[in-house]
């Protein structure tokens, strides 16, 4: 049962000056007015004079009245203020909460009145009264949930793939990040594994590319991914990085169609993949797990893809992909050559 505080009264407050008088305790007052010992120690302490009469009952009943009439601070993020319906817009586009108020930080670098943390934007959100509204926009959240759920660890069925790389001789210049054209990728499987979607996420500047596949075959992964990097400039066709997936045993293949070197991380190293690994999440936003993924075209990946370039990310400095990019390849002198086919 959900317990009603109900604050001190007048003559609570004579108890408790009397019997302070008496050198009790704070917990023998609290027992005798059946009150927590918290109360009693927090209205003593917020009362006490630099005197010899201590705690004055009248003072803090005055002191009681006067707080009663002051008026709260509206909240920043109230659903009937302008900064709320920004808010609402951005998490309706699937922004994240560190995204809008990254954005916001840009957009009103001088202005503190129309921004907003993340850590604002949460509460504001789980602070709200239940029904459809709040429900509506939880539910855009990448997470939607409350609770999250450790990945599931079963055990690796994955073998050696012939001819195959490590990602320890990986060009230097891929880690470092400062060159584009080295990428990550991975597959997004569909209901009961019976459909795929190609993931392709380009290191320095988080650039995403997504290739339709009927399933998630080897001859699927090659076809599709092979496809995708062709819609790449081929001075940015340096490095791809992939598991341990039996559907990339056509690798060589794909480093002969494409020019491409591929790479392979450790057996039970995601992390070696993060930059895939944290869009493949963001993804799920648009693809959730259990979708039929056999249903979508190319044309509706590629708005997809375009919709998760577009928006900023904590990483650029809050800028998004495709203004990182198009950064990168003008210092590069690239500008007018380097864009996707």
């Amino acid at each position: 049962m959900r317990n009603h505080y109900q604050q001190i009264q007048a003559e609570e407050r004579a108890v408790i000056m009397l019997m302070r008088q008496q050198n009790r305790s704070v917990r023998e007052i609290a027992r005798s007015l059946s009150r927590a010992p918290s109360s009693i120690s927090r209205e003593v302490s917020r009362n006490l004079l630099a005197s010899p009469a201590g705690y004055d009952p009248v003072r803090a009943g005055a002191r009681a009245k006067c707080m009663k009439q002051v008026v709260r601070q509206r909240r920043k993020l109230a659903p009937d203020t302008p900064l709320f319906g920004v808010v609402d817009y951005f998490l309706r586009q699937r922004w994240s909460s560190e995204q809008i108020g990254g954005t916001l930080r840009r957009m009103y670098p001088d202005d503190p009145s129309q921004r907003a943390s993340h850590e604002t934007i949460y509460t504001a959100l789980y602070a709200m009264p239940r029904g459809e509204l709040r429900r509506d926009l939880i539910a855009c959240l990448r997470q939607g949930k409350e609770l999250r759920r450790p990945r599931s660890r079963g055990d690796d069925r994955r073998g050696q793939l012939p001819g195959m790389q490590s990602i320890h001789l990986r060009p230097p210049e891929a880690d470092a990040r400062l060159v584009p054209g080295h990428w990550e990728a991975d597959l997004v499987k569909g209901a009961f594994n019976r459909s795929a979607v190609g993931t392709l996420v380009e290191r320095s500047t988080r650039l995403l590319i997504l290739a339709r596949m009927p399933d998630a075959s080897a001859a699927s992964a090659l076809a599709g991914f092979s496809a995708a990097l062709q819609r790449v400039t081929p001075s940015l066709r340096k490095t791809f990085t992939y598991d341990q997936g039996r559907e990339m045993s056509h690798h060589r293949q794909l480093a002969q169609q494409t020019g491409v070197q591929v790479y392979f991380c450790d057996p039970h190293s995601p992390w070696q993949r993060g930059t895939n690994e944290n869009t493949n999440g963001l993804l799920r936003q648009y693809l959730p797990k259990g979708t039929d993924l056999s249903q979508l075209t190319q044309k509706d990946l590629d708005a997809i893809a375009l919709q998760m370039n577009t928006r900023p990310r904590k990483v650029l400095g809050f800028r998004s992909p495709l203004e990182a990019y198009a950064e990168i390849m003008h210092n590069l002198g690239l500008a007018k050559s380097a864009t996707l086919h």
